[in-house]
């Protein structure tokens, strides 16, 4: 009977813990649709239990044969953000962050017989971050460094990346000054039912 007391005891604890954490959250819908590119931020810091919040979003994202080929390099320290902004060519946006995630294709992780679709699961998974920025209040945009051999090369020698790391994109992150709003994407002309016709 006390094992029962107590294992429901934590039950509620860790029910009501949550509950706390995620209450405020919106649902996903209303996240998918608020999603913006957001370059301008508050000085406002951002935590690395948010950082990892964000990479844990971003892990949960499918790849293909379960591969899981990727890592992440959360960066906070504004040192290493102001040499990737000059590297990028003086990028405004890291120089606004206090914070970013640059997501890599680990290649001697991707599948052997398709070693390419690196580049769609990573994509995934920045995606996944993008939405929990939004969705825990941060703002974010993604900013391409794959395929362009220059920009490869200088994120990987900023950052001290091995030969098998890729850099797909560098995510700019912090709280956005709510200048950026998201935009409204959807076109009926681009969607087709069962198959391609013109439209009469």
């Amino acid at each position: 009977m006390k094992r029962v007391l107590f294992f429901t005891f934590v039950f509620f604890v860790a029910s009501a813990v949550f509950s706390q954490t995620y209450s405020d959250v919106p649902d996903v819908l209303t996240v998918i649709h608020s999603r913006k590119s957001v370059r301008k931020f508050t000085e406002q810091q951002v935590s690395r239990e948010q950082l990892e919040t964000l990479v844990k979003a971003g892990m949960a994202a499918p790849t293909a044969v379960n591969k899981q080929p990727w890592a992440f390099i959360a960066i906070d320290d504004r040192e290493i953000l102001d040499q990737l902004a000059e590297q990028l060519g003086g990028n405004k946006n890291l120089m606004n962050a206090c914070a970013a995630i640059v997501v890599c294709g680990d290649l001697q992780k991707a599948v052997e017989s398709l070693p390419d679709y690196w580049v769609q699961d990573c994509s995934a998974a920045t995606q996944n971050i993008l939405l929990a920025a939004e969705g825990i209040g941060l703002g974010a945009v993604w900013m391409g460094v794959y395929p362009r051999d220059e920009r490869i090369k200088a994120v990987s020698t900023v950052l001290n990346l091995p030969e098998n790391f890729i850099p797909l994109n560098v995510i700019a992150i912090g709280y956005p000054t709510g200048v950026e709003k998201p935009k409204d994407k959807w076109k009926t002309e681009n969607l087709f039912w069962n198959k391609y016709e013109i439209a009469k």
